[in-house]
């Protein structure tokens, strides 16, 4: 097991590199995680290769320790109750704000891409029903490990079946071995890119929707405010960002208003204020 000055040492890593605060609980697990990288990159334990990161000046052993240690637990369609407000209220609203011109999504820390596919999904589905939404995806995680993975749009049974309904496996995707391949229409309608969230994000662009759901979670207030806040900066005037839906606005953060873990600026108080 990982020391206690081990475990203070590659927290402090991890947090300055990707924002996520690790607790002492998650010490055992943090192991775990860390002995199949130490066994690739060369080294007999967690340990031995921690000591190598403390040495090197590049950083990049430190860059993978964080890579394994950030939280990527995602599934398809998670938090269906946000899935429906996006299908039901929030797409459509923001399709209808800009008539003809394009609307741009963006799906902050899309770990192994399940979120944006799944946004995709709701897309493709308006184009059966005899719709021409005009939408870009646009997907981020600061792990070009899990991009990869992303990208490919391979998924195996286990998670497939995490929140996917049959219907849509059956619609929008096809087997590959032991594996499922999402269609290659969807997949091409997904942009990823790498990002890290202590990062502005100016270089994206605008958005008129940010999906941010479950992941402030893993930060503290402090960071809490400043990636809302970062991811704000990316908003488009009338846009929302989705949270989870039992997550609001972190403390400390001005000018949005916030129902259902759906966040939008408070237009009203603003002018007030002015």
């Amino acid at each position: 097991m990982l020391s206690e000055a081990e475990f203070v040492l590659i927290s402090r890593e991890v947090k300055a590199r990707s924002g996520a605060v690790l607790s002492k609980e998650m010490s055992a697990a943090a192991e775990s995680k860390l002995q199949p990288l130490a066994r690739r990159e060369g080294f007999g334990s967690a340990a031995e290769m921690i000591g190598a990161a403390r040495t090197r000046a590049d950083g990049r052993l430190w860059a993978q320790i964080a890579d394994h240690l950030v939280q990527a637990d995602t599934r398809f369609f998670r938090d269906r109750a946000q899935f429906a407000k996006l299908r039901e209220e929030i797409l459509p609203d923001a399709l209808a704000r800009r008539g003809h011109e394009r609307v741009r999504v963006w799906c902050a820390a899309c770990s192994t891409g399940q979120e944006p596919y799944s946004v995709g999904m709701l897309v493709e589905e308006l184009r059966d029903k005899g719709q021409t939404p005009a939408v870009e995806i646009v997907a981020t995680d600061m792990s070009e490990r899990l991009l990869e993975k992303a990208r490919a749009g391979l998924y195996t049974q286990f998670e497939v079946q995490r929140g996917l309904p049959i219907r849509k496996l059956i619609a929008h995707f096809e087997k590959a071995g032991d594996l499922w391949r999402i269609q290659d229409r969807l997949r091409a309608g997904v942009k990823f890119e790498p990002h890290n969230l202590m990062k502005h994000p100016g270089a994206l662009g605008r958005f008129d929707i940010i999906v941010l759901a479950n992941v402030l979670s893993q930060f503290d207030d402090e960071t809490r405010a400043a990636v809302f806040t970062r991811c704000a900066d990316a908003l488009a005037p009338e846009g929302v960002i989705l949270l989870g839906a039992h997550e609001t606005v972190p403390t400390g953060v001005d000018g949005f208003i916030c129902a259902d873990g759906v966040a939008a600026r408070n237009h009203a108080a603003n002018v007030a204020a002015a």
